[in-house]
C-alpha cells in the first residue's frame, strides 16, 4: 500500500508566482525528497545516502498538460488525478533508487506502469468495494436502503482515517510526512513572497488548504453523499455503480478543493476547510533544516526550468 502512503504528500496545487499567477504548482513528498510539478516542467530533489541532493528535471511534454481540455471544469479534476498517480509513482520509484544509493536510476518503464495498475486496483478494492461487501454482511438487518448506503460510507470513512492514523507510526513514513511538511512550508513561503532560505521557510506552517490529504478526504465524503441515494439494487449493479462513479466523485472533489481554496476568506468556506486542515496534522511532521533544503531545491529548479522554457518559446 505504498501508493497511498505517498499520495498524502501531494499538495494539490500551489501558486506559481506569489499573489498573481493563475497557474498552480503541485508538490509531493517522496522518499527522502520532494517533487514539484511546474507549468511545463517537473523537478524532484532527493538526498542520497552520502548527503548530496540529487535533482532530476524533465519537461512535461504530454498533451494532457497543454491541451485546452485541461482547463475544463470536472475534466481537469480527472487530469489532475491521473497526473498525481503517474507522475507521483514515477518520482516515488526514482526517489527510492536514489535513497538506496542505486547507481542506475530508472525513472519509468514497465515496473512503473505495473505499480500504477496495482495501486489503482488496491485503492478501489479496499476503499470502495471493501465497505460495500462489509455492509453486505449485515445488510439484511437494515430496512432502509438510504441507511445502508450511509453506513457503507461511514465504514469507508473509518477505513480511510484508520489507515492514515496507522501508517503515521511507521518510521520511514514519518520521514516522508516530514518532507510533506517541508514541501508545504516552502510553498507557503513562496506564495507569501518570502525569501527561500531554510531559516525563513521554517517559520511557515506545515498546513496547506489544497493539500492532497484534503482532496482524498473530500473524495470519501462526497462518495458518502453520492452513494447514499443510489438505492439498493442487486450486488452486481451496486459494484458497477461504485466503479463507474469514481471518476465523477474525484472530479467533484477537485472542483470543491479548487473553489474552497480560492474563497478561503469566506467564513463558511473557512469552516468547511477545517477538517482537511486538521487531518494534515496526521500527514505532516515538522521538517528539519536538511529537509527544507531539499524542498527549496526542488521548487527553485522547476521555477528556473519554467522560466527557461518561457524564454525559448
Amino acid at each position: 500500500m505504498c501508493w497511498l502512503r505517498y499520495t498524502f504528500g501531494y499538495s494539490a496545487q500551489v501558486a506559481a508566482q506569489p499573489k498573481s499567477s493563475e497557474f498552480h504548482y503541485g508538490g509531493q513528498a517522496v522518499i527522502e525528497g520532494v517533487m514539484i510539478r511546474g507549468q511545463k516542467n517537473m523537478a524532484v530533489a532527493v538526498r542520497d545516502p552520502a548527503g548530496k541532493i540529487v535533482v532530476h528535471t524533465e519537461p512535461l511534454t504530454a498533451g494532457i498538460y497543454t491541451s485546452s481540455i485541461s482547463k475544463w471544469p470536472l475534466v481537469r479534476g480527472l487530469i489532475m488525478l491521473w497526473d498525481t498517480l503517474v507522475l507521483g509513482i514515477r518520482t516515488l520509484m526514482f526517489s527510492a533508487d536514489v535513497a538506496l544509493g542505486e547507481e542506475e536510476v530508472e525513472f519509468s518503464g514497465p515496473i512503473a506502469w505495473g505499480t500504477i495498475t496495482i495501486s489503482l486496483i488496491a485503492a478501489v478494492s479496499i476503499f470502495f468495494l471493501g465497505p460495500l461487501f462489509l455492509i453486505g454482511v449485515v445488510d439484511r438487518f437494515i430496512a432502509s436502503p438510504l441507511l445502508s448506503n450511509i453506513f457503507e460510507g461511514l465504514i469507508r470513512l473509518a477505513l480511510f482515517l484508520a489507515y492514515v492514523f496507522a501508517i503515521g507510526f511507521i518510521p520511514d513514513i514519518k520521514r516522508v510526512f516530514a518532507y510533506h511538511g517541508a514541501e508545504h512550508k516552502t510553498i507557503n513561503a513562496y506564495e507569501d513572497g518570502a525569501s527561500l532560505e531554510p531559516t525563513v521557510v521554517g517559520a511557515y506552517t506545515t498546513a496547506h488548504s489544497r493539500c492532497g490529504t484534503a482532496f482524498l478526504l473530500t473524495v470519501v465524503v462526497i462518495a458518502v453523499l453520492v452513494f447514499a441515494f443510489l438505492g439498493r439494487p442487486p450486488l452486481l449493479l451496486r459494484v458497477l455503480s461504485r466503479l463507474l462513479l469514481i471518476p465523477v466523485i474525484a472530479a467533484l472533489a477537485y472542483e470543491y478543493i479548487k473553489f474552497s481554496a480560492a474563497h478561503g476568506n469566506n467564513p463558511l468556506i473557512s469552516l468547511m476547510l477545517k477538517p482537511g486542515l486538521a487531518l494534515q496534522r496526521l500527514t505532516t511532521r515538522e521538517p528539519d533544516e536538511t529537509m527544507l533544503e531539499v524542498a527549496i531545491t526542488a521548487l527553485e529548479r522547476v521555477l528556473a526550468a519554467d522560466e527557461a522554457t518561457e524564454t525559448t518559446d
